[in-house]
């Protein structure tokens, strides 16, 4: 910890957060005054501690600093528990309202998408987390979902959507099952179906599948790689939500500045017990 961690949370304070997530690992430094410093993200693959350590020096290098001036370095995500070098851990419910509370005011529901699951979080008029849902029998309405279809079709995620931008005909993937989805798309495909429509398809799959998991009123605000990435996603919800989806600044990374929001709250309060994780949180 630095010396600067005597000013309890200052303009002058510098934290870290750490989203050690199934498919990705983020890192985010901020200032003491919440300001975004640096970021990185990097594939999270079977060591969680060694991408959570690359991830963090990248963002480190980012922000033009080293591991010893900061004052607190928090983790969040499914391996945030295997990464020695934090000193607290929040779930990723919590730390994904803290990131969207940060940016939006108001009663909001949030829509996470990420690689391996999908979150709704609802969060009251004072940014308190009420409730949530989650997505997690299968890859359907996640990222991972997405890379199936991209192979299927012969092309990368990256350039997914690309090509479904150029769809001509709406084309409906009746499986929510990623391996029942990906026959049907050798069907289609084996049919005439062009790929940007078999393309655009997967996506309407994808907003399909995660408008089920609730009833969406008011305002609504997007994180994750999915949302990050993926352009017509947020135009497919746009549509059936009747409203635009508020987008955060850097959505994929949202859970890690969370997570350096918490590390700038332990040390604002700092002396006091910190609240535990709630057990049945991810």
């Amino acid at each position: 910890m630095s010396a600067a961690g005597s000013a309890k949370g200052g303009a002058n304070t510098l934290f870290g957060g750490i989203d050690s997530g199934s498919w990705n690992t983020k890192a985010v430094i901020i200032g003491g005054d919440c300001r975004w410093l640096g970021s990185a993200v990097v594939r999270t693959g079977a060591d969680l501690e060694g991408a959570a350590g690359a991830a963090f020096e990248l963002a480190l290098r980012a922000a033009g600093l080293g591991r010893e001036a900061l004052d607190a370095v928090w983790a969040t995500g499914f391996g945030r528990r295997s990464i020695p070098f934090a000193h607290g851990t929040r779930t990723e419910l919590d730390c994904h309202a803290r990131g969207v509370r940060h940016h939006v005011q108001g009663a909001t529901t949030i829509i996470d998408i990420g690689g391996q699951d999908a979150k709704v979080i609802r969060l009251d008029a004072e940014g308190r987390r009420i409730s949530h849902r989650m997505n997690r029998k299968c890859a359907a309405g996640t990222g991972s979902f997405l890379d199936e279809m991209a192979l299927r079709l012969d092309t990368s995620t990256d350039r997914l959507p690309e090509l479904a931008a150029k769809f001509s005909e709406e084309v409906e993937l009746g499986s929510f099952c990623t391996v029942f989805s990906g026959t049907e798309l050798l069907g289609a495909i084996r049919g005439g179906k062009r790929p940007a429509d078999l393309a655009r398809a997967a996506y309407k799959s994808v907003v399909r599948r995660v408008l089920e998991m609730d009833v969406f009123d008011g305002q609504v605000a997007g994180t994750g790689g999915v949302v990050a990435h993926h352009p017509m996603v947020l135009d497919l919800f746009a549509q059936h939500l009747g409203a635009r989806l508020i987008v955060p600044p850097h959505p994929q990374e949202l859970g890690a500045f969370g997570a350096a929001l918490a590390a700038r709250e332990s040390i604002l309060n700092q002396g006091l017990e910190p609240a535990p994780e709630a057990a049945d949180l991810p």
